[in-house]
């Protein structure tokens, strides 16, 4: 019967640690990156200005692919060097598809979808297509922040 009665107390604290465990784990998702942020972030890219989205990347030494060039090492060198890349381009509407999914791990956050374009070059000719983007946001003073992310459209 001790045994029975010391399994017993053992199982409903387990139970109980892990019900506490289930509430922190919640809480720390509180304010974490979500879809909307996603898009928020594309409509900033939408506008083909890359100071419109400075604010969500961490600055520092950090590598992001893109689809053209093949990587940048930094934001500094990515908010450079992405203009000369966006100048034949009109206007850009970027959507994030609803397969967006976001998994918390704590101080760390990544988020995978696909995202819909439509693109207008300047010389009027338009592109519809889609492209695999991987982000990864760590909590940086406060505020969820690109570190790292990877873009990459199918091959044809």
């Amino acid at each position: 019967m001790t045994k029975r009665s010391l399994t017993l107390i053992l199982c409903v604290f387990a139970l109980t640690l892990s019900t506490f465990a289930q509430k922190a784990s919640k809480k720390a998702a509180a304010g974490a990156p979500d879809k909307a942020l996603m898009q928020k972030i594309w409509d900033g890219w939408s506008t083909l200005n890359p100071a419109n989205v400075s604010q969500f990347y961490a600055k520092g030494d950090h590598v992001f692919f893109d689809i053209t060039p093949l990587k940048y090492g930094s934001w500094d060198e990515y908010q450079k060097t992405v203009p000369s890349v966006l100048a034949g381009f009109k206007s850009a509407i970027l959507t994030v598809n609803d397969d967006a999914q976001i998994h918390n791990a704590g101080h760390v956050v990544w988020g995978t979808a696909t995202v819909k374009t439509d693109i207008t070059e300047k010389s009027g000719k338009r592109e519809m297509g889609a492209f695999r983007w991987t982000v990864i946001w760590q909590k940086e003073n406060g505020q969820w922040l690109i570190v790292h992310e990877h873009i990459s459209e199918p091959l044809q």
